[in-house]
């Protein structure tokens, strides 16, 4: 199968699930929380947006200006118009972007925030790379998988690290978010109805349609495939994984640029 044909069949179904990947609008609103209060001035910046649920979600708990940006121009899109629906237009700008190579200025920002994303350039490069944009003061939230047990079974680790070498535990990432100039201020694990009612759930049922839709195509169905595996490994293990959300600010002692 060529690259385009799986991205075009990857994107029709995870263009029609309101979430790409896990999430809650009340772990969102809790990582605010952790927060100092955000005042009309301030901004945000929610790399790796998708199609921007949890954007919502933060423009509904903060009065501060969102910057939301993802490499996928139709997630901006949709985005963009939902935006336009609930009246937030005026302090929520969806934009594409690539969180490789963020074109903004130092300093541009009071919070940067990123679901379920930051994997894809790496934890550790993430907070390092990123750490430019924070104005003096700033703060940074990311929620990241990590393991719960050790020694997972062989085709959870074959999944979930596959592209992704510095998958680890909750210790791990607390000891790189210290190694790379950031202080903790708290953190906590995605609850399993943000994984299971608010995405598996709603893509199996995408992925029902998708495969009805196609079901004389056998490289539509393989695509349809992946996804249903990992919907299964859930179901299979769910005990061994999840995601956590981790606030932090950089340090003033630890001297980083």
């Amino acid at each position: 199968m060529s690259a385009g044909k799986f991205w075009s069949y990857f994107y029709e179904v995870y263009e029609a699930i309101p979430r790409q990947g896990p999430g809650q609008r009340e772990s969102t609103e809790r990582a605010m929380r952790l927060l100092p209060p955000l005042t009309r001035s301030q901004r945000i910046l929610d790399i790796g947006c998708g199609a921007g649920a949890q954007t919502i979600d933060i423009a509904r708990a903060t009065e501060a200006q969102i910057v939301a940006v993802d490499n996928h121009a139709p997630f901006v899109s949709q985005l963009a118009k939902r935006a336009g629906e609930l009246g937030l237009a005026g302090r929520l700008a969806a934009q594409v972007g690539d969180m490789n190579d963020l074109h903004f200025p130092d300093g541009s920002f009071d919070v940067i925030w990123s679901e379920g994303a930051i994997f894809i350039i790496g934890f550790a490069k993430g907070l390092t790379s990123w750490r430019r944009l924070l104005a003096p003061g700033g703060h940074m939230v990311v929620s990241e998988f990590c393991w719960f047990r050790d020694n997972p079974p062989a085709e959870l680790k074959e999944l979930f690290t596959d592209g992704c070498p510095d998958v680890g535990d909750v210790e791990a990432r607390r000891k790189a978010i210290a190694a790379n100039g950031y202080r903790l201020l708290g953190d906590f694990v995605l609850p399993a109805v943000g994984w299971w009612d608010n995405y598996y759930v709603p893509l199996a049922g995408c992925l029902e349609r998708f495969r009805a839709a196609h079901a004389s195509d056998p490289e539509a169905l393989d695509v349809a495939a992946k996804s249903q595996h990992e919907i299964d490994l859930y179901r299979k293990y769910p005990e061994y994984f999840s995601y956590v959300f981790f606030v932090m600010t950089p340090d003033e002692h630890d001297g980083s640029v």
